[in-house]
This record gives C-alpha cells, structure tokens and sequence, in this order.
C-alpha cells in the first residue's frame, strides 16, 4: 500500500504548477498543445518569409524611374512635375516602411515573450518525464504485478487493472504532449529568427528608398541649376524665374479671391477675427534662414528680385506647424510651390507654407496655432529640403517677422 501511494503522488506530481522568471507557467492537463497552435505558428513562419521577399521586391528602381523622367528635362515644370510626384510615392513608401518597423517591433517583443513561456512549459514536462522514467527504472515491471497480486478480491484485481491501463495510457499520453511542445519550442524559434529577419530587410529597405529619395533631390537640384545657371540664356532664365513667382502669386490671389467671396456670401456672420498674437515658429527643426524676406540680388542671376517669404532650412520630413489659429483655404501642388499650404486667420491675414514633403490637412481643415500640418520637404522649384513661409495682408506680402516676434 505504501509503494502504490508513492506512485500515485509521482504521477499526480505531473499535474503540478512551476514557478518560472516570476510567473507560474501551467503544465500537464491544463497545457496541453493542439495542433491549432503548431499550424498557427507555422503559418505566421511561411507569412514572415513572404514579407520579406515582398519587401526585397518593392524597393524603388531609381535607375528606371531616373530614364523615365529623363524625356521630360526639356520641360523643366512638367519634370518638377512628374519628379516630384515620384518623390511623394516614395516618402510614402518610407512612412509605411517605418510603420511596419515598430509594428514588427512590437511583435518581435510578443513571440519573444510566447517562447520563454513555451520553454517554460517544455522544461517543466521534461523534469516530471525524468522523474517518471526514474520511477519506473527503480520499481521495474514487478510494481504493477505487486499492486495486482496485493488486491484483495477479484473485483479489486479488475479495478487495479483499469488503473495501470490508465496510468500507461497517460504516460504515452504526456510522451506526445512532450513532442508536440517540442516541436512548438521549434517553431517559435523559427518564427522569431523570421521576424527579425523581416525587420532587418525592412530597415535596410528604409535607407535604400531614403538614399533613392535623395538620389532624385540631388538630380532635380542640378537640373534646376543647370538652367539657371545658363549665362547665354540668362534672360530668359530671369524672365522664367519671374514667370513662376507670377504664377505663384496668381494662384495666391485667386485664393484670397475666392475667400473675400465666400465671406460676402455669409454677410450675416461676423467672420474670422484676428486679435494681433504671436505666430508659433513654423519649422521648429530648422537650421538657419537660408534666405529672408525683401529685395536681394539673386546669386546666380545676377539680378534684383523681391524674395516674397522667409526660407528656414529644416530636414526633410521635420514638422511644420500652423503659425496661428485659422482655417485651411488651400493644400495642394503646383509646380512652382511644390506641395503647399495656405491659412485664412482673418482680417484680410494669410499664411503661406511651400515645398512640403506631405501635407497633413485638408482644404477647409480648422487648425489651431502649433498644429502640425506638413513636412518640410523639396516640392516645386526648390533645391534643397526648407520651408518657404510666407505672410500676405490684405493682397500683398508682408514681413513674416512682424509676426513672428524676431528670430
């Protein structure tokens, strides 16, 4: 009777609870493995690979792209144009390159977590197995004919029986629970090592579309240039350059225009109101004021222009912010301004936001000063990654530092 006791508590033993790093990982009944959750992991395996070969084969063929946009140079605003649509496809690409970082990231962290617990599990059932096996070394097979011959009637003898059944039964039992955890430790293994590897191609492919990205800038900055620069056509490079500044100013007014109209249409109301407060600094990333507002004469032309707005060189894809409360009244593209954002803050005031990267509001939006609107960027006729800002009263350009409160 004692014999039998001590083997019923080994075996009672393998439904126990193991403490590990803190937790109590369940083992035996309670953590048997289905097959659901070996599949289930084998397909997150076979999604991982597909994801990083969907990745290797996504990346921005710039050397293509780059002879695509080669027959549009004699054009030199359709190039801006096409090239610049083609840089907006690919900070697109990069946003959700970057969104897909930290969610893989964040997976990373969740299947690093199931294989702790899955070792867990696995080393609890390989300790009560050692404990079973040396159990069963010592007693041999004349246990179960001792507990036979130890029954007091045959009805006894019959009920022992079904018990040593059951007690083989559950051996081979946890013996295949053992494998399959096993198999699963495997397979977690192999999802992590996957999972990691998506998020290695998905960096790598970050700083491929980002070096294409630059690629293009640097070939649109020298195309740019190249025309400037023409000294045999420097009149007409003048007479271009004023052309896109009267474009840029036309578009402008024709919003103004169309605002002033939609205010006489809504006499009854009082209208926006401006009530004389600071701007917020619009790129709050930026490095310097690579060009300020007022006349200068232009440094490859030659020639006196009115730059209209103040240039903060910021990096590409920084914040810009509204500088004040207001209403969008224009988000959109033109060649000269690139992607560009304008702001109705009453009283006849606007605020003008060019060469965007992206843009984050909507024609109609209401903002609030210090909202973020856009990202600096290199759109339109710019050379270099800056926002162009820019303040209109009343129909004309006024200095930006009037309201911005000094650098």
């Amino acid at each position: 009777m004692r014999q039998w006791k001590r083997a019923l508590c080994i075996f009672l033993s393998v439904v126990m609870f193991v403490t590990v790093g803190g937790r109590f990982v369940q083992t035996a009944f309670a953590s048997e493995l289905t097959n659901d959750s070996i599949k289930k992991k084998e397909e997150e395996i076979k999604q991982a690979k597909e994801e990083k070969k969907e990745l290797q084969n996504s990346l921005t063929d710039v050397k293509n792209l780059k002879k695509e946009l080669e027959a549009s140079k004699t054009d030199l605003a359709n190039y801006i144009t096409e090239l610049d649509a083609s840089l907006a496809t690919i900070q697109a690409k990069i946003a959700e390159l970057k969104t897909m970082i930290s969610d893989k990231e964040t997976e990373i962290e969740e299947t690093t977590l199931e294989l702790e617990a899955a070792v867990a599990v696995q080393e609890a059932q390989y300790e009560a197995m050692k404990d079973r096996i040396k159990f069963m070394y010592e007693k041999g097979d004349t246990f179960y004919l001792e507990l036979l011959f130890a029954s007091e009637s045959f009805g006894d003898m019959l009920n022992k029986a079904e018990y040593i059944e059951m007690l083989s039964a559950y051996d081979r039992e946890k013996l295949d629970e053992y494998v399959a955890q096993a198999e699963y430790v495997a397979l977690c293994k192999e999802s992590l090592e996957e999972e990691k590897a998506v998020l290695e191609e998905a960096k790598s492919s970050v700083e491929a579309e980002e070096a294409a990205m630059n690629e293009l800038i640097a070939d649109k900055e020298a195309e740019i240039n190249a025309v400037t620069n023409d000294i045999a056509n420097k009149e007409a490079a003048i007479a271009e350059y004023e052309a896109y500044i009267a474009e840029q100013n036309e578009t402008i007014a024709a919003l103004e225009k169309a605002v002033a109209e939609e205010r006489r249409k809504l006499a009854a109301e009082q209208g926006r109101k401006y009530d004389g407060g600071v701007f917020a600094w619009p790129a709050p990333s930026y490095k310097r004021i690579s060009d300020d507002y007022g006349y200068r004469i232009h440094p490859i032309l030659g020639h006196k222009q009115f730059h209209n707005g103040v240039d903060m060189a910021a990096p590409g894809g920084s914040p810009i912010l509204a500088a004040y409360d207001g209403k969008v009244v224009a988000a959109a593209y033109s060649n000269s301004m690139g992607n560009y954002i304008m702001i109705d803050h009453g009283d006849g005031l606007y605020t003008i936001y060019m060469h965007a990267s992206a843009l984050y509001v909507s024609s109609g939006t209401e903002v609030s000063k210090g909202d973020k609107i856009a990202a600096v960027g290199t759109t339109g006729r710019s050379t270099g990654n800056h926002l162009h800002f820019s303040v209109r009263l009343n129909g004309n350009y006024v200095s930006p530092w009037n309201y911005l409160g000094g650098r």
